[in-house]
């Protein structure tokens, strides 16, 4: 057997676990399997990489030397790939936009601008519910462009070396029946909501510390929070399980209806992203606009909502300054 990339990533992961049970888990194999490719690997290393014991697994001498070189290879192996992709791309720049979104309210209208103004172009859509997995499939070329959003003032991890860029700033929206006792006002007060149970959807980042520090402001620690996917947040809000936080320009089905949060205690911050030497970002600044006109179109189904950005600059779409729409 030929030592590989793959066997070094496997003397990686029980390093960092600690644990080749641990381990196992973290690659998706089975723990018996992991052993017995240990077993091979230090046969054809000449010797033991781990000392393992009640305690976990600790890298001995030799574990330690493939390790250093592992930190080495494995880091420029991954970033030969991504460099591969990317200049794999550039042949066919203008064949083909690439857009991954978490959880966007303006994703189908994007498409549909771009569709119509370039129907010449393929057009391709991948959804994710972690920011972190759409900026390094960009980052390694997988993607062209990812459309997601963020708590505050945070900003996506800057690891992956992409560019992002702000479309749009909301206040954050809560979802409630149309029964619900506060559903007749036009905004609610967060604290008047402290006795519910909440649902979310999942996801990286820090909403979820965003939004307990909120409460925590507003007087109150928040109830069991429910995490399941826009479908089963839906579901959960009509049963009368609980509220739930949502974006400005959401529609609500029958039944359910949005309210803002008085004060605007919550920003969701929606970001276009995409890497500065991919051959993306070319056109990069004409998607951004398409970006920003396609949140403006979702705007005609929310008049309220309108009528309130025209009272509140600060937010909705962002204005323009040299070179296109502020960074994120």
């Amino acid at each position: 057997m030929n030592l590989e990339l793959r066997h070094l990533r496997v003397v990686r992961a029980i390093a960092e676990t600690g644990s080749v049970t641990k381990a196992a888990s973290t690659l998706g194999l089975a723990q018996p399997a992991l052993t017995a490719q240990l077993q091979r690997i230090e046969r054809v290393l000449g010797g033991p990489l781990f000392e393992r014991d009640r305690r976990g697994a600790r890298p001995t001498a030799l574990g330690e030397l493939v390790l250093d070189r592992a930190r080495v290879l494995l880091p420029a192996m991954k970033g030969l790939q991504d460099e591969a992709a990317r200049l794999a791309g550039a042949g066919d720049l203008l064949s083909r936009y690439r857009f991954g979104g978490v959880n966007s309210p303006i994703l189908g209208r994007l498409v549909h601008r771009l569709a119509a103004e370039r129907p010449d172009v393929g057009i391709t859509t991948y959804a994710s519910w972690w920011v972190d997995e759409l900026a390094q499939q960009v980052a390694g070329g997988r993607l062209d462009f990812a459309l997601t959003g963020v708590c505050g003032d945070a900003s996506p991890s800057a690891a992956f070396g992409l560019t992002w860029r702000e479309v749009a700033v909301d206040p954050v929206f809560v979802l409630l029946p149309q029964h619900h006792p506060l559903a007749d006002r036009d905004e609610v007060r967060l604290a008047d909501l402290r006795r519910e149970q909440w649902v979310a959807a999942p996801g990286d980042g820090c909403f979820g510390d965003c939004f307990a520090a909120a409460c925590a402001r507003a007087g109150f620690t928040p109830r069991k929070v429910y995490e399941t996917d826009v479908r089963g947040c839906v579901d959960l809000v009509d049963a009368g399980e609980g509220v739930a936080l949502c974006q400005a320009t959401f529609r609500p089905p029958a039944g359910l209806v949005t309210r803002r949060l008085a004060g605007a205690p919550l920003r969701w911050r929606l970001l276009l992203g995409w890497h500065p030497d991919a051959p993306a970002a070319r056109v990069a600044e004409t998607v951004l606009e398409t970006a920003v006109a396609a949140y403006t179109d979702a705007l005609a189904n929310h008049p309220d909502y309108l009528a309130w950005l025209l009272r509140h600059p600060d937010f909705g779409a962002q204005a323009t300054v040299a070179g296109g729409v502020r960074s994120a």
